[in-house]
């Protein structure tokens, strides 16, 4: 099982294949990136230098291209596409169908992975894809089950990607209507769900306001400490309560269940949080490289240590983990 690791840049790259991961996923600087943050990701220059130390040390970059062309601009995308495959990317990871159209045309042997954001979760629709664009990868969206997943497995010649640990979203996968209702802006086609344009922080004396084109969404008292603003995890006023009415911040943990992702055939495993620190690549990149290479010694005594979730609970949005959908007791 493949661990692949995010990077938001070149020093998070070079940690990430420092502490293990088999392979790294990036984005360029720009639209065409689901994580296009201010100040983060790579420059071409930047990536040629990251494939180099990927290489030195055998291990992969993928570029990932998931988001969707905006109308009329779909030439940005494809110059994407075409700057992966120049600079010798091992695989790039995309959801548009017309991209991937291009991809396969135009550069039959490099490696096409079916992102995300294309939201495949039956046999079928992965198979199409294969048939159509010669995916070689597809990475299962965060709302299958265990058993979902092992069915899918059965009926797909395609091997499969899932999310192992990061951040959940009340939104599939992204596709955020209330960020794109408050900032006027899409992630699926601008890349990302609060757009520093959008984001404003208004020191208010005792208390430090955070708001999101214009709406504040959350209100952080002395000492307590600031994230970066999303609305899903804002907390909002209810009949006189304040809480995280949306969603609570928290992060999946799949370190319990990679015994069974193992044993039903999942190809690799991805670590979520491209806008996250290095610091936060290397102990979850190396956490999950040390249960990884545990299981594959011994599967039959594995158990995952209080201490690898003790450090990935540091790492988890508020302090936080959960099984998400792999576990769903009710079903």
């Amino acid at each position: 099982m493949e661990l692949v690791a995010p990077a938001g840049n070149l020093l998070a790259l070079k940690t990430a294949v420092n502490a293990g991961a088999d392979a790294v996923y990036i984005g360029l600087k720009n639209a065409t990136n689901a994580r296009n943050f201010s100040g983060l990701n790579f420059t071409e220059a930047d990536i040629r230098s990251g494939i180099q130390y990927a290489r030195q040390h055998k291990r992969k970059v993928m570029v990932a291209i998931n988001t969707f062309p905006q109308a009329g601009r779909a030439g940005e995308w494809r110059a994407t596409v075409d700057a992966a495959h120049a600079l010798g990317a091992d695989a790039v990871i995309l959801a548009d169908p017309g991209l991937l159209a291009y991809a396969a045309d135009r550069y039959p042997a490099m490696n096409r992975h079916l992102s995300v954001q294309g939201s495949a979760t039956h046999a079928d629709a992965i198979e199409l894809m294969r048939e159509q664009f010669g995916i070689v990868r597809a990475v299962l969206p965060r709302v299958l089950a265990l058993a979902d997943i092992e069915r899918l497995i059965q009926h797909t010649s395609v091997p499969l990607e899932v999310f192992g640990f990061g951040s959940l979203c009340v939104m599939a996968e992204g596709r955020c209507l209330l960020s794109s209702f408050a900032t006027g802006d899409s992630p699926n086609n601008k890349g990302v769900c609060s757009p520093a344009h959008a984001v404003r922080w208004l020191d208010k004396g005792n208390t430090l306001e955070a708001r999101l084109g214009g709406i504040m969404i959350d209100a952080y008292g002395p000492g307590e400490s600031a994230g970066y603003p999303t609305l899903c995890k804002g907390r909002f006023e209810v009949e006189g309560e304040v809480d995280h009415v949306l969603e609570n911040p928290t992060s999946l943990n799949s370190l319990d269940l990679l015994p069974r992702l193992l044993e039903i055939g999942v190809s690799a495993l991805k670590i979520e949080g491209r806008q996250r620190s290095p610091a936060y690549v290397k102990e979850v990149v190396s956490t999950l490289r040390a249960a990884i290479d545990a299981l594959k010694r011994d599967p039959a005594r594995y158990a995952a240590r209080s201490t690898w979730h003790q450090a990935l609970s540091r790492h988890a949005e508020g302090e936080q983990v959960t099984q998400g959908a792999y576990d769903r007791p009710w079903k």
